[in-house]
């Protein structure tokens, strides 16, 4: 039955542009810029047509079915209770640490407005703010998301504008930027592994797209809206990434960039517009704030998804609209992540970052996994066309390209660490999952195959009594 008062395409779009659009991409890709030089346009194409295969294969079967777990569900129906377990604790967890990072970004610029509170504080105070505004139901935070993702495209498209202004010199007064530092700077100063290194951040910059798939449930014709909403979310996100860093290349030297000052502030900065980059500053925040609200909506649905299929405490399931539970729960975890400013300050972001996003990339094998087999099982669905081209072979070629991502993790210092954390986390959910639900499963079940064969003695015996006193009766 269709839902006409759910979410629409535009709706489940700017959803999606809120999740995805945050401080990963305004800050944290300095870091894969400085490590690709302007080969960092290569990585983003790049990106985006891993967003497209991955995001279609989700779009097919959410189509075919539509699930408040998503692709955790589909990968349960696939493949077993095991990995529908562990994917969705994997994924739950990595979009935390996620959180976490982007909650450790915003407090570094909230520092220079009070710089009396510290940096773990003004985090914790984020992350109480994000939880409580998440709890106002999907209606409200969509059309909160709505206006908050306006701004930071508004942002990115100005910042366009502006670069092309610098670039082509209508500015009075001032000489014209044309291809700048790009004369002087090698297209491949950290040659193929600088390509490499830098794709785990890229993706990350794409990251939170798969929340279409974890809020279809609740759009209105989801065969119709999910389709749309995902074609809607490739284009904008591909055409601003590429264009906004092609605009970025000429203005500043990729080798000047770090990781705490956003390359679109340093970029303005360089070019005599300090106004300019304030006021991106100030978008910057409203970036990372609204990525913070989107991702919660998917903690908390995720976090339902497990506690209503028994992979989750039964303490945290949930029947009302809201899954309240799920995203207090999940708001109490990121508190759990930003305190770690505690304890690694210097290193906290890149860490975060890198394990968040290893446990995201690992989300993303699963969906290309699960949906591989959902079309050799199923075929097209059955309420839409085959939307992956060149399939199987697009399939295998993304799960290649993220496990090379994976691998080549390291190349970027910091890295090495939140791929150890990613790894750890695998093994911590494959064990728990071993101890929670297999291994009292099989005891149930080896339980049950010792006591049925007493059952048929029991009732031969009976039997063979009922007999012989039917006999000595007649004998009788």
């Amino acid at each position: 039955m269709e839902k006409h008062d759910g979410l629409s395409a535009w709706q489940l779009t700017m959803l999606a542009l809120g999740t995805v659009v945050g401080g990963s991409f305004f800050l944290g890709s300095a870091i894969a810029i400085k490590a690709a030089g302007p080969a960092i346009l290569i990585s983003f194409v790049l990106g985006g047509i891993l967003v497209y295969f991955i995001l279609t294969s989700l779009s097919e079967m959410t189509v075919a079915d539509p699930q408040p777990g998503s692709f955790r569900t589909y990968s349960e129906q696939q493949y077993g209770p095991w990995l529908g377990f562990i994917v969705g604790w994997v994924y739950w967890t990595g979009l935390v640490l996620a959180m976490s990072s982007e909650a450790t970004a915003v407090s570094l610029f909230f520092r220079t407005w009070i710089p009396q509170l510290s940096l773990p504080v003004i985090a914790i105070l984020v992350v109480i703010g994000v939880t409580l505004l998440n709890l106002l139901g999907s209606r409200k935070l969509s059309n909160l998301e709505s206006g908050l993702a306006a701004i930071k495209i508004t942002a990115l498209l100005g910042f366009i504008v502006l670069g092309i202004v610098l670039i082509s010199g209508v500015i009075p007064n001032k000489a014209p930027v044309g291809t700048g530092v790009l004369t002087t700077e090698a297209f491949f100063p950290g040659g193929i592994s600088g390509i490499a290194g830098s794709m785990l951040i890229v993706l990350f910059s794409y990251a939170g797209f798969e929340i279409i798939g974890l809020a279809s449930s609740e759009a209105q014709d989801p065969h119709r809206t999910v389709r749309r909403a995902i074609k809607y979310t490739v284009i904008t996100l591909v055409g601003l990434y590429v264009l906004v860093i092609a605009i970025l290349l000429p203005l500043i030297s990729t080798a000047t960039l770090t990781g705490d000052v956003s390359p679109l502030v340093a970029a303005l900065n360089v070019q005599g517009l300090s106004i300019a980059a304030g006021t991106v500053n100030i978008i910057l925040i409203t970036a990372i704030l609204s990525t913070m609200l989107a991702a919660t909506f998917g903690l908390g649905r995720m976090l339902r998804s497990l506690a209503d299929t028994g992979n989750a405490p039964s303490f945290l399931i949930d029947k009302g609209d809201i899954p309240l539970k799920g995203i207090l729960f999940s708001g109490l975890a990121m508190l759990a992540g930003v305190s770690m400013a505690y304890l690694l300050p210097s290193q906290i972001y890149i860490f975060l970052v890198s394990s968040g996003g290893f446990s995201l990339l690992f989300a993303y094998l699963v969906i290309l996994f699960t949906h591989h087999r959902f079309r050799k099982n199923k075929g097209c669905p059955p309420s839409g066309h085959c939307q992956l081209p060149g399939f199987p072979y697009t399939s295998w070629i993304a799960i290649v390209s993220l496990m090379v991502v994976i691998i080549t993790m390291p190349l970027i210092p910091g890295q090495g660490s939140g791929l150890l954390a990613g790894l750890l986390l695998l093994l911590l959910y494959s064990l728990s999952y071993l101890v929670f639900k297999a291994w009292p499963r099989r005891t149930a079940t080896q339980y049950t195959a010792v006591a049925k064969p007493l059952l048929p003695a029991k009732t031969d015996d009976s039997r063979n009594i009922n007999t012989n006193e039917q006999k000595d009766t007649k004998k009788n």
